[in-house]
């Protein structure tokens, strides 16, 4: 195998490693809903599985297109077909996917939502959970009052995942990363009060909490559905077909 095929694996499983489970907040990789990744000399075809058939289409819907996208992207990636196993709309999404229909061109009436509207809802709840985590590792470091608390600015924090994660989503729902912004803060960025400290975290850490315990009751299930190789956190199987273009 030579080493042009090589990079193009590894581009092809590090944007798949991008795609998160929207209330998840993990990476499809991860979480084992990547199935297969097979590499021809046409292009790319991923199967994407989930922990059951009756996972929200919305949710469903939203990894396979930004694993398309994120494919897509790829300069080397050629065709991309994303496929969506086992599930009670899987033929649906997978012909919008196919015809680039969109959502509200895949669903139609049932669209309930927009994806943008779904997106953000989830994206404030990630930031949530990782300003609680990002404080929290802190806190275990260096004991702090609430007044320390509020004052607390991105500089403050250790340069660690946590860190990283936090900054990721902070950018995704538009707030600044300036060194000198405060930590702390509500969904548009407000810097919260040092009497509201508390009720913030506890808010934070529920939204962690349930997200964490989410993530661990969805690897359950798949494990149970799906009793093969395949398991919590595997790497994905790569088939490669493709001939050296080089």
């Amino acid at each position: 195998m030579t080493s042009a095929v090589l990079s193009v694996e590894t581009e092809i499983l590090n944007a798949l490693a991008e795609v998160t489970d929207p209330e998840l907040d993990e990476p499809i990789t991860d979480l084992g809903f990547v199935r297969s990744v097979f590499i021809d000399d046409d292009g790319v075809t991923v199967h994407l599985r989930l922990p059951t058939a009756f996972c929200s289409p919305n949710f469903a819907y939203l990894m396979a297109s930004d694993a398309l996208d994120a494919l897509r992207a790829l300069d080397e990636a050629g065709q991309v077909r994303v496929l969506l196993d086992d599930h009670h709309d899987s033929d649906k999404i997978n012909a919008g996917l196919a015809a680039d229909a969109g959502y509200l061109g895949t669903f139609g009436v049932e669209a309930e939502e927009s994806l943008a509207e779904l997106r953000d809802v989830f994206w404030r709840k990630a930031h949530a959970a990782a300003m609680e985590r990002a404080i929290a590792s802190l806190l275990r470091r260096r004991p702090m009052d609430v007044e320390q608390i509020s004052r607390l600015l991105l500089r403050d924090l250790p340069e660690n995942k946590e860190k990283v994660a936090l900054l990721r989503r902070r950018f995704a729902i538009g707030l600044s990363n300036c060194p000198n912004c405060r930590v702390l803060v509500d969904d548009e960025g407000k810097a919260i009060a040092a009497e509201a400290v508390p009720l913030r975290l506890r808010f934070a850490k529920s939204v962690r909490i349930s997200m964490e315990g989410n993530a661990h009751f969805c690897r359950g299930l798949l494990a149970t559905r799906y009793s093969d190789d395949e398991a919590e956190g595997a790497v994905p199987v790569v088939t490669n077909l493709r001939r050296s273009r080089r």
